[in-house]
């Protein structure tokens, strides 16, 4: 393969990687929307017990068959994973868009697009190995979820704050890290990357890249974000 045949199929494989990223986003900020512009959703999601947690757990199942079992699927049932885990989590999400204001919703999503689109860029474009970074970035991500869990029973609004700022520094970071790992990956495709395997874990780069954005968005949401009255 030649550097420019080579230079054709990143570009297609990430070109690909983004488009279902932002489709999953599209069908999740919809998925959210359905919730809240239906009294009828919202009472079955939001307000009937223990829907909102199979939703969760429903979503953890997808996440989770999807980043381990991408091997054992077919493009296709990848595909149609990746498409229900989007509108099962905007469900879940519409709690956020219920209890926030839409001016803080369309900030937060503004910060998030332009800090995702910055570190994604450079991910994408640096020749510095981020694998270092990109593994402290997931240690401090499994800190943050612990002290996330530990904050449930303390309700310390100072430590809510720190998990919010270092969750923003971990998922900046992890989105470079991820953008990279991406771009390396499509070093390994077919001609065209239309091969079965390209699109498999062009939906599993999408899924990732997706994650990262979603946790921004949370992120910011909660620094930046005014609840309703």
């Amino acid at each position: 393969m030649t550097i420019h045949d080579s230079r054709a199929v990143t570009i297609s494989f990430i070109n690909r990687v983004y488009a279902w990223m932002c489709g999953g986003l599209l069908l999740t900020a919809l998925g959210a929307y359905a919730v809240i512009a239906s009294t009828e959703l919202q009472k079955v999601v939001l307000k009937t017990p223990g829907v909102f947690l199979i939703l969760i757990l429903l979503t953890f199942g997808l996440v989770v068959g999807l980043s381990w079992g991408i091997n054992k699927m077919n493009s296709t049932v990848a595909a149609v994973a990746f498409v229900v885990y989007s509108l099962l989590n905007g469900l879940t999400l519409s709690v956020l868009f219920y209890a926030y204001t839409k001016e803080s919703l369309s900030l937060a999503f503004l910060v998030t697009a332009g800090t995702f689109g910055v570190m994604s860029l450079y991910g994408f474009i640096t020749g510095k190995d981020l694998t270092a970074m990109g593994n402290l970035c997931l240690m401090g991500l499994f800190g943050i979820i612990i002290a996330s869990v530990v904050n449930i029973f303390l309700r310390s609004s100072g430590m809510m704050w720190i998990i919010s700022y270092l969750g923003v520094l971990i998922f900046m970071g992890l989105t470079a890290y991820d953008t990279q790992k991406i771009k390396e990956m499509s070093v390994a495709m077919d001609s065209g990357g239309n091969s079965e395997h390209a699109k498999k874990y062009a939906i599993l780069g999408a899924l990732t890249l997706y994650l990262d954005f979603i946790n921004l968005f949370i992120l910011f949401l909660r620094i930046f974000g005014g609840r309703r009255n």
